[in-house]
């Protein structure tokens, strides 16, 4: 047994240890200056969230109050307890989650294609994506939908080709943790169709195996909903709904404007699609099905599909989009691209040629990746995701900064930190950070009026009182800015990124 062992391992020791270099560069640039990109508007939310959860039990689902799945808010109950930050605790479940998609996507390209260096190719491309770079470092839901989604085709895969119970029950655990992270998770269980693309139609007894499958896949989304039913447990289950209207026309709406939006949808989606992507790796996604074409045909269909059909859906049916909506959507196409570049790679015998092509097409995701890196603001992603980290009101530029200035100021005294917005960036990171801070008292306030609140006018003559702005009201003249008519003095300003929007700290003027 040990020779067969050893013998195994010095046969695939190629395999084993580009595995164990990808997976190993993949910590390392994941944690790479991790708290480089200061936290923004959704990461406050969801880190407050489980410090609320971790504290109160009552509260495990708190984000269902928001009509969010919880089981993001879940998993940092855990890595609380290992990291001290509480930003590294959230980003770090992102880390993570990018590691069991790293391995996903090894596995569907071998359950796939049987081919190790395609996987490791795959898994390779993975590790280098811009897409997954930004995510994989974000403290938000969007990198552990990514990991269910692609286990979800392993196992589909797996199921719809072998037909055991334990394939259903398993997929069905992964299916259920799908849906409790977010809705897209449904989309594996409504798309269910493109599964039959793998369907063996050559063996004998189509009828009888198609039967079990359906009654197998049925088990699968049984447990799915039966894991999804957790959730009422909590008397805001019903928000969850609510939530998605959002975001995503409800059939009833859609109906009565069912292609309006679509364009516009599509040209968003297709730009970002386009920045992250690139279009060196898009045209070895479609060149997929010019080389070899006959071969692997429905492989490659089927991956195609899974980006393809979610796509579409959110082309027709968003409402208020984002590119990382997309992100896991776009996994298949790396997968695709892997077979484009497996061919092209085996066409040439020279290692310079082969090194030659490597870098031709994946240069541009090797510099997006030093920007993301080093210097965020100026990383070829979509502008809308740079307003969001790092250029815009929601990103927490200066938020560290005032946090150590506050900490300054209450060394032997006692403050109140009020804050504009009673939800999000503020007054969440304040309290993630100085909510343990006795001589700190924080308050929020929303919407803001043209006086002062009163309460504060009427604190200010025992205690400081510092008022943060950071984002646009009707009474500011800019983003970032107090209203002229309530007569405060700035003390700190801090520029978010390169744009022109600014954190700034006023003290309210006092009457002793």
């Amino acid at each position: 047994m040990y020779n067969q062992i050893m013998k195994q391992i010095r046969q695939n020791l190629f395999e084993i240890s580009a595995i164990i270099l990808i997976s190993i560069i993949y910590i390392i640039s994941r944690i790479f200056n991790l708290l480089h990109l200061p936290i923004f508007t959704d990461e406050a939310i969801y880190i407050r969230w489980a410090q609320i959860a971790q504290n109160d039990a009552a509260w495990r689902f708190i984000s269902l109050t928001d009509g969010k799945q919880p089981s993001f808010i879940w998993a940092q109950l855990v890595t609380q307890k290992i990291f001290y930050d509480p930003l590294v605790a959230g980003r770090m479940v992102s880390v993570f989650a990018g590691f069991g998609t790293l391995i996903g996507v090894f596995v569907l390209t071998q359950v796939l294609f049987s081919n190790k260096k395609m996987s490791l190719l795959a898994s390779f491309l993975y590790l280098i994506f811009p897409f997954a770079l930004v995510y994989d470092r974000l403290a938000i839901y969007d990198s552990m939908v990514a990991m269910f989604f692609v286990w979800s085709l392993v196992f589909g895969v797996l199921l719809i080709k072998h037909l055991r119970l334990d394939l259903a029950l398993i997929f069905g655990f992964i299916l259920g943790g799908s849906v409790l992270t977010k809705s897209s998770g449904f989309l594996t269980i409504y798309l269910f169709p493109l599964f039959l693309l793998l369907f063996n139609l050559s063996r004998k007894g189509i009828g009888q195996r198609f039967l079990k499958w359906i009654l197998l896949f049925g088990v699968s989304v049984f447990l799915a909903y039966a894991i999804y039913s957790i959730q009422r447990l909590s008397p805001f289950f019903y928000i969850i709904e609510q939530k998605n209207a959002t975001f995503v026309y409800p059939f009833s709406e859609w109906i009565s404007h069912p292609f309006t939006y679509l364009s516009s949808n599509l040209l968003g989606l297709v730009d970002w699609l386009l920045k992250y992507m690139t279009l060196p790796m898009l045209g070895l996604s479609i060149s997929s099905f010019i080389f070899l074409y006959k071969q692997n045909f429905k492989e490659k269909a089927f991956l195609f599909l899974w980006f393809l059909g979610p796509f579409l859906a959110l082309a027709v049916f968003g409402k208020l989009i984002y590119p990382r909506f997309i992100f896991f959507m776009t996994i298949p196409l790396l997968i695709l691209s892997s077979y484009s570049l497996i061919y092209l790679l085996g066409k040439v015998k020279s290692l310079y040629l082969k090194i030659a092509i490597m870098l031709i097409f994946t240069c541009v995701f090797i510099y997006a990746d030093f920007k993301i890196l080093t210097d965020f603001k100026n990383a070829p992603i979509p502008r809308i995701d740079l307003e969001q980290f790092v250029n815009g009101w929601p990103a927490g530029g200066g938020v560290n900064e005032s946090i150590k200035f506050f900490e300054e100021e209450a060394q032997d005294k006692k403050i109140i930190i009020a804050t504009e917005g009673t939800f999000g960036l503020m007054p969440y990171s304040y309290e993630i950070f100085l909510n343990k801070n006795p001589n700190i008292e924080i308050r929020s306030y929303w919407p803001i009026k043209d006086t002062l609140p009163e309460d504060i006018v009427k604190d200010s003559s025992e205690r400081d009182v510092y008022f943060v702005f950071y984002q646009p009201c009707p009474a500011c003249d800019y983003p970032g800015a107090a209203p002229i008519s309530w007569g405060m003095e700035k003390i700190k300003e801090y520029k978010k990124g390169d744009g022109s929007v600014s954190l700034s700290i006023y003290k309210v003027l006092s009457s002793r």
